[in-house]
């Protein structure tokens, strides 16, 4: 499994742009297509809303990656 951290500068991040901004996908609208299609969980659940607010302290896993979220 593909370990990726990700610092946030703010509050949250949108789910599709955090899959962008991690580089696994091109744009966000590519990133709201990947959850769409039910591959994308949060803390081991399936997340379907595309822009779910990330925060600190969250997993998100999709396929064999899995991004943890830190931040302030």
């Amino acid at each position: 499994m593909q370990k990726v951290s990700f610092e946030l500068n703010g509050e949250f991040v949108e789910l599709n742009q955090l899959l962008k901004l991690v580089g696994l996908c091109d744009s966000g609208g590519a990133g709201k297509m990947m959850v769409a299609s039910g591959e994308v969980k949060v803390d081991g659940k399936q997340e379907l809303r595309k822009t779910a607010k990330i925060r600190a302290g969250q997993q998100v896993s999709v396929g064999d990656v899995n991004i943890t979220v830190g931040g302030v």
